[in-house]
């Protein structure tokens, strides 16, 4: 072959490239981003719910941090036959499944009116949730190259910060209102159910579960698709068998820094709405306002730190340095500071810990063949998502036990330093996970 021709076919190659990326991109990432928000929602719904929850049921802190916490009994239960199934069986059948059911079963969370009601609404509603964010993790490793899997993880994870932006105002805002002579705390049940339910059948017909289904793209652009993918997979992928994947000691370490790190994201989730609301004495509404400035400089920093490890292919110091930031951030707020506005920024420091998680969840999938990444995913998200269950009750239990919100807060501080010290020690090869 000439020199002419080869340039010819090598500048063909780019040109399909240069399509097929942002097409894939452009028509996924945007739908994914809406369903995770919509997934989060939940999580934001019930923190802010507790402020009316406690005033027109009584509940204590220990009380809401077991409703708040039991949900994840179940959903830690069933992370791994979930991401499984998206793997072995469909992504847009059990995505699309997983919607229409939890946002069935928040809309009835509404209903509850004694803590054990909270309690068994919970832990169902975990179930119904439990294959839905490491599925959307497999799913994107069937699209997107190693070149572009930390921004596309960004971009979808994006919608956890996000999702209190949007929530915590509009929270705010319907907890301050009482229609039909119904609380206000359960018209957010209700109202932040409903979007779940419509956009599961959505995702159904919208969805594409592999790249050689995929009607919208050019026959060549599947080709090519396929083929980077193909070449992309680990040299010893045949070697690593799920079973492998789920013994060796580095996926335990991931999955022991995980639950360190989810120990402090959810611990901060669900309490900090009521941290503001009893130093402030804010105004629910206003309370919402101000818990979504932390998470809009999350969404900004998310982006900024996947788009960056992408260019330096570099994971694990983008995955620990918000860690340690976010620690920083705890060691102030143990004082409990007086001022609003300092309160507020520390906070922002914290928040920064969700910028890990893009960088992260990049590393299985980039190490694992598909069935071992499914695998351990699904693991490591269950041990880690075990945290959602000990940090939220073990917190609300500190706080009634001493009165005071500094232990907690203490305790999250040294979560978030051992697990992004823990991150360091990560492997760095396919070869490692299975020593």
């Amino acid at each position: 072959m000439g020199v002419a021709p080869a340039r010819a076919i090598a500048s063909a190659a780019v040109e399909v490239a240069d399509r097929t990326r942002p097409h894939i991109a452009v028509r996924l990432l945007p739908f994914l981003f809406i369903l995770y928000i919509t997934n989060y929602l939940d999580r934001t719904s019930m923190a802010y719910a507790a402020l009316g929850m406690s005033r027109d049921l009584g509940f204590s802190d220990r009380e809401f941090g077991m409703g708040a916490g039991i949900f994840f009994i179940s959903y830690v239960a069933l992370q791994i036959p979930g991401a499984l199934l998206v793997e072995r069986w469909s992504a847009r059948r059990m995505i699309s499944a997983t919607m229409i059911a939890w946002g069935s079963l928040t809309a009835l969370t509404a209903l509850v009116h004694t803590p054990g009601q909270l309690y068994v609404a919970r832990f169902v509603l975990g179930v119904a949730e439990a294959g839905f964010f490491p599925g959307v993790i497999v799913y994107l490793s069937h699209w997107f190259m190693h070149e572009d899997r930390a921004k596309a993880t960004s971009n979808f994870m994006g919608a956890i910060p996000l999702s209190f932006v949007i929530g915590s105002p509009i929270a705010g805002w319907i907890l301050g209102h009482k229609w039909l002579a119904v609380e206000g705390w359960r018209w957010l049940f209700i109202l932040e159910g409903l979007p779940a339910i419509l956009l599961g059948a959505i995702a159904f017909f919208f969805l594409t579960d592999w790249p050689g289904e995929a009607s919208w793209l050019a026959p060549g652009q599947r080709q090519w698709i396929e083929q980077k993918l193909q070449e992309e997979k680990p040299v010893s992928a045949q070697a690593i068998t799920a079973w492998q994947a789920l013994r060796s000691r580095a996926v335990l370490l991931l999955a022991s820094l995980t639950f360190l790190n989810y120990f402090v994201l959810y611990s901060f989730a669900f309490w900090f709405p009521t941290m503001l609301k009893r130093q402030s004495g804010l105004s629910d509404v206003r309370v919402g306002l101000l818990g979504a400035v932390p998470y809009l400089a999350t969404f900004i920093a998310m982006q900024v730190n996947g788009w960056h490890s992408d260019k330096g292919r570099e994971r694990r110091w983008h995955s620990a340095v918000p860690l340690f930031i976010a620690a920083t951030g705890l060691l102030g707020l143990i004082s409990q500071p007086r001022s609003i506005p300092l309160s507020v920024a520390l906070s922002t420091m914290v928040c920064m810990a969700y910028a890990y998680l893009p960088t992260f969840w990049a590393i299985p999938t980039e190490l694992l063949s598909q069935s071992a990444a499914a695998a351990a995913v699904g693991m490591v998200n269950a041990v880690g998502s075990a945290a959602g269950f000990a940090g939220p009750y073990l917190f609300g239990y500190l706080n009634t036990r001493t009165g005071s919100f500094s232990y907690g807060l203490a305790l999250m501080m040294v979560s978030a330093l051992a697990g992004g010290l823990l991150i360091l020690c990560t492997p760095r090869s396919a070869r490692a996970l299975v020593r």
